[in-house]
């Protein structure tokens, strides 16, 4: 898990993430950005049995909530796919204005294999213990763009699982089944 002082504990558990854009840069203010990690998330759905709880994309980093059996390995490898996918979106749209922020702000360790670093390290992995937890997690996920300012409600935030806890039908499909 990088160089975080928090641990994934149990790997069967579910556990609260949070990815942070380097720097907190805004790399999300655009759908294509979003959509390259919704497509990974759903991905890993679908390919790798991902379970995702609950998540939100706001412009610099993401929050969710996620169980699957190999997560301390399987999340590196879905930070490093969605950089490089976000990297090479930024290249064919020519916005060199993040990228020379990606470049400038990268650790100096990583200055010898790589042009750009698009994540901060870590994800501070919490793990969660019971519903109770699971209920408050969510809560601060869905609640993240409100306390913003972005929109009134929680699920009038399009990058969300708001909606499906709503009643309404998400981006990418969420799991319930422990209600």
């Amino acid at each position: 898990m990088g160089r975080s002082r928090y641990r994934i504990c149990d790997e069967k558990a579910p556990h609260f993430l949070t990815c942070t854009v380097l720097n907190w840069i805004p790399l999300f203010t655009r759908p294509e950005t979003a959509g390259i990690v919704l497509d990974a998330l759903r991905y890993r759905q679908e390919q790798l049995g991902w379970q995702i709880y609950g998540y939100v994309i706001l412009e610099n980093h993401l929050h969710m909530i996620v169980q699957t059996e190999n997560l301390a390995t399987e999340l590196p490898g879905f930070k490093s796919y969605t950089a490089r996918q976000l990297i090479d979106h930024l290249k064919e749209c020519h916005a060199d204005r993040l990228l020379r922020q990606l470049a400038f702000f990268r650790k100096e360790y990583k200055r010898e294999d790589r042009d750009y670093q698009c994540w901060e390290e870590g994800s501070h992995p919490q793990l969660i213990e019971n519903e109770q937890v699971l209920r408050q997690k969510l809560d601060y996920i869905h609640q993240n763009p409100v306390k913003r300012g972005y929109v009134d409600k929680a699920e009038h935030w399009r990058y969300s699982s708001a909606r499906d806890y709503a009643g309404s039908v998400g981006l990418i499909p969420v799991f319930k089944d422990w209600l």
